[in-house]
């Protein structure tokens, strides 16, 4: 229309219309020719999965977020710490004083998420995880294997594989993040020297025969 202002930011060949879906009605731009922002419209039978599926999206939009701030990603299913572990356990046998011991038990601490990964998959997290450690522990000690440093989990079939191939990927800020942050908070445990106990009130009947022998009153 000619009466429209030159700073709208609508051009010919775009539309504005109402519409209703499901009990809301709705002011709906299509075609516009820029896209800096977009609208995701959720439904589901209730509200319980539409809070759901609004915090995969949340989720979805902030991995991407970060991988744009980041602008690095690194194999997801477990690899990271899967190849952490290792290293980490190869490092502590050079270690010869008490180190060594704290070092190993980071790197038993680091297969908590592959392990978790293959229980919430209803897989067998013994055998699945000694795989993937096997995998590894190849990639860093066998040159031809190099390879072997994307395996990561597959959980829909129940085997390990290529996750760089496979498109699993992760943020690697949020790694190294999660790491750190995790890192840090068992330091601060384990720096606390002091403990503070609280003891559930006795329950013991003051009438009872035992605490009337102990007081002489038999």
């Amino acid at each position: 229309s000619s009466g429209i202002n030159a700073e709208w930011p609508l051009r010919p060949g775009e539309s504005v219309c109402q519409e209703r879906i499901c009990d809301d009605e709705l002011i709906l731009i299509r075609g516009t020719k820029t896209k800096p922002s977009a609208s995701i419209i959720l439904r589901g039978a209730n509200d319980i999965y539409v809070d759901e599926m609004d915090r995969s999206v949340h989720d979805s939009l902030c991995a991407v977020k970060r991988v744009i701030e980041s602008k690095s990603v690194v194999p997801g299913g477990g690899c990271v710490e899967a190849a952490l572990s290792i290293y980490l356990e190869n490092f502590a046998t050079s270690l010869g004083s008490r180190e060594q011991l704290a070092v190993a038990e980071f790197a038993q601490a680091l297969l908590v998420i592959p392990k978790t990964l293959v229980v919430n998959a209803a897989k067998d997290s013994t055998e699945l995880v000694a795989k993937l450690r096997a995998f590894h522990n190849a990639s860093q000690t066998i040159e031809a294997k190099r390879h072997f440093k994307w395996i990561g989990l597959d959980l829909e079939n129940g085997k390990c594989r290529d996750n760089k191939e496979a498109g699993v990927l992760e943020p690697e800020m949020s790694k190294v993040k999660s790491l750190k942050f995790a890192t840090e908070a068992a330091i601060t445990i384990l720096r606390i020297d002091d403990m503070i106990k609280i003891y559930q009130p006795s329950k013991e009947d003051p009438n009872s025969y035992q605490n009337a022998v102990k007081q002489g009153r038999l």
